[in-house]
């Protein structure tokens, strides 16, 4: 749990300018034509996304069983064998005490589909918005 904060912290304090001047623009209403913007919306989404991936993996602890009991479930090893591949996919992230009982939160996996989507929806948006921009300044005298 500890590296879990002290990775949160190296995240705030490496997100945190750009979080700043991501909230300052939103504050102000120039974000709707704001190529750089979006392109910060998108690093922030990504930064989000491994933030929660780690959430996702690291639900189980370095030991699932002692998680198990400390979630108050019983922890069955034979479902565990039978069901390797299921805990060491990349996706999605499921680590369970047995077939009822998964330690990742519910949320992990959803998270890991729509936070990409958007950062990919923002990054679009940004060149658009840039290409655009680049457009109208060729035509401006």
């Amino acid at each position: 749990m500890g590296l879990l904060l002290l990775l949160l912290l190296l995240l705030i304090l490496l997100a945190g300018p750009g979080l700043f001047l991501w909230v300052r623009t939103l504050t102000r209403g120039q974000w709707r034509h704001s190529p750089g913007w979006f392109a910060g919306s998108t690093v922030l989404l990504l930064l989000a996304t491994g933030a929660v991936y780690l959430v996702g993996s690291l639900a189980g602890g370095l030991d699932p069983e002692e998680a198990c009991h400390a979630d108050g479930e019983p922890y069955d090893r034979a479902y565990r064998r039978a069901h390797f591949r299921e805990y060491t996919r990349w996706f999605p992230l499921h680590d369970r005490c047995h077939a009822g009982h998964d330690l990742v939160p519910a949320w992990v996996n959803p998270a890991l589909v729509v936070l990409p989507a958007l950062a990919l929806l923002c990054l679009a948006w940004a060149v658009r918005l840039a290409a655009t921009h680049r457009h109208t300044e060729k035509d401006t005298p």
